[in-house]
Parts: C-alpha cells; structure tokens; sequence
C-alpha cells in the first residue's frame, strides 16, 4: 500500500482542530498523526514524529505562527499550509508569512452551503498534497537527525475542465487577428507568489498588459496584489470586472473568481464570474489561457509557472495552437514541478526556462 502523507494540525481552537482532522483523513492519501494547540505542543509532536506537512494558525496563544514559522524554517523546514480566517489582519500576515516560507494559504472552513464545504474539502487536501512536494528553502543548515520522507509522485486528476466556463476557440476566429498590442497570461500555484514577485519585479513600466491567475483564497489576492504593487515598476492590482488589459498594469484574478481574458475591438478586457472549480480550482488558469487562445491568439503570451497538479496544460496548448508564444517555467526553478511538467508532456510550451530568465525572455519577444 501507498504510504499516506501525514500531517501536524496546529490551531488553538479544538473546534477547529477537529474539523480539520475529519477533512483531512477523509482523504484516502492523507493521515493526520497529531495535533497541537499551540506551536510549544506542537514541538513535542515534532520530537516524537516529524509530519510531511503542517497546517498552521496565525493567532494563537504562548507563541504567534509566524514566530514558530521562523523558527521552523531555521532549524528543520517542514512543509506549512496555512489556515487562516478571513480578516484584514489576518490576510495581511499570512501574505507575509509565505514570504518567511509558507508553501500554501487556505481559508479556514465555515459551515455555509452543501456545496461550500465540499469544496473547502478539495482545496484543503488538495494544498497539503501539494506542499508534501514542495522543495523548502533552507535559511541555515538543517538539524540532520530529522528527516522528512521521500514523497511519491501523485497525479492530481481534474474535477472539471475549462469548458464548464468557456466553450473552446474556434479555428480563424476573427479575435486573431494582430493587433499592436500583445497580452500575456500568466498561471501559477504552490510557490507561485515567490515566482511572480520575481517575475513582475524584473519588468519595465512599459511592460504588455499582464492578466495572472494565482491558487488564491478570496480576500488574500487583495493583499497580495497590493504588496506587489509596492514592489514593481509596474501597477500590480486585483482584477475587477471590466478591468482594461494595459500597458504597465498587472491584474491578478480575485480569489474564489474565475477571470477571463474578453476583447471589444482593439480593446482587451478582464471578466471575472463565478462557476464551477475546474481542476479543482477556483480561479482556474485553464480557463484564463482559454479564454485568452479564443480572444488573443497570436496577439498572446503564455506563460505557465510552479504548482502542483495540471492546471493550465491543456490552456496553454491550446494557446500554442492559436498562434501565442509560449513559456514554461524549468523543473529546478520551481517549487513544484507539476504544472510545468503537464505543459510541456503535451508539448504545449515553446520555451523551457529557469524562473531568473522568464521576464527578459517575455519582453523580447513583445518588442
């Protein structure tokens, strides 16, 4: 039998703890082996037995997350999924927490609709699943005598395709013709917001117009695009319906939004809806990259980053075969080798490139 990815909860809330564990041992793939009601219990559990993947709390009692989040990834890194509340503060802080090395953020799940916790669910097991293979950047050198397991590869199978949202482009549709103005459409997931930053950063003010879909909660893409958007040359914003596709501007899909490239004449433009998880994400970047083959075409770039799964690969092929330029981000760069390695098994990615290389690469070809 496969071994199962075992998991730390740690939380201060025992309501919260235990609806956590039911979630994740539903999972036939996962198995919660403790948890922990503040970060010094959890270090017992760690002493007894060193888990694949913890989830974390913010807030909590003795000592905060993001403390014990340092303090893990300076002496023994261990893959941390945070599960935080939706509050202002709390986005904030768990923005900066994957900055201190968090792999995933998850919205802590509420009791709403049917449907609603089924999802949660998903995208629950689904985070931990991918940061059980995420590579963790050591800040010192590791304590030697815990070591995590090696991981077995698991292929993550979609729920729903794109066309839940969008139906496929047409061949010769007249949204192909060139224009002036190029668009670039972007995905990415686990360890995707160390990869933008470092993407977005490297761009000129005078960049093509940028559309991302990053694995994001609601809420948390609004403190996420608002720090890029302190760091870059560029605008970095949150995409609104309606939102203009410019010159100089990046806009990330909100989170819990699937967000659409549309175009009225020369003019492109962002819709951002609701629907369905298609490959159990919500935003998808397959349906981005559609949209984008059915109203770009060769007017487009492509570009497919870290993250677990296949999310995006068939999108990105059916930009190729729309006329775009396509990139995909090269298996030593990434957090997560899923996304980009689905891509390019369907020979969906003209160029294959270390993260460093991607943004020099995008303006030589827009110019």
């Amino acid at each position: 039998m496969k071994e199962k990815f075992r998991v730390l909860i740690v939380d201060d809330s025992a309501v919260v703890r235990q609806s956590l564990a039911e979630i994740i041992n539903s999972h036939p793939d996962l198995d919660v082996i403790g948890t922990a009601s503040d970060p010094f219990v959890a270090v017992q559990k760690i002493r007894k037995e060193v888990p694949d993947v913890i989830t974390l709390d913010i807030e909590m009692p003795r000592m905060d997350g993001l403390t014990f989040l340092k303090k893990i990834m300076s002496q023994h890194p261990i893959p941390v999924v945070i599960i935080s509340s939706l509050t202002v503060k709390g986005t904030e802080t768990a923005i900066k927490a994957l900055e201190f090395g968090a792999v995933e953020i998850i919205t802590k799940p509420q009791m709403y609709s049917k449907d609603f916790i089924h999802e949660s669910k998903v995208q629950i097991c689904e985070a931990i699943k991918a940061a059980a293979h995420a590579r963790i950047k050591r800040k010192v050198n590791p304590i030697h005598s815990l070591k995590p397991r090696l991981k077995t590869e698991i292929i993550v199978q979609p729920k729903y395709s794109a066309d839940a949202i969008l139906a496929p482009a047409q061949k010769h549709s007249h949204s192909m013709i060139k224009t002036t103005e190029l668009v670039v459409s972007v995905g990415a997931s686990t360890g995707g917001t160390e990869a933008l930053t470092v993407f977005l950063k490297a761009l000129p003010p005078d960049s093509p117009g940028i559309v991302i879909v990053q694995h994001m909660p609601e809420k948390f893409t609004t403190s996420f695009a608002e720090r890029l958007n302190e760091l870059c040359k560029i605008t970095v914003k949150e995409a609104e319906n309606g939102d203009s596709v410019i010159r100089g501007r990046a806009l990330i899909a909100p989170g819990n939004y699937h967000t659409l490239l549309k175009r009225s004449g020369a003019r492109y433009y962002v819709e951002v809806k609701q629907g369905p998880l298609v490959n159990r994400h919500r935003p998808s970047v397959d349906v981005l990259f559609r949209s984008t083959a059915k109203y770009a075409g060769a007017n487009a770039i492509g570009i497919i980053m870290t993250g677990m799964g296949d999310d995006g690969a068939k999108g990105l092929l059916e930009m190729k075969e729309a006329g775009a330029k396509t990139i995909a981000q090269d298996e030593k760069s990434c957090v997560v080798f899923g996304m980009p390695k689905e891509a390019i098994a369907l020979n969906a990615a003209d160029k294959i490139l270390p993260l460093d290389k991607i943004s020099a690469y995008m303006i030589s070809i827009a110019h």
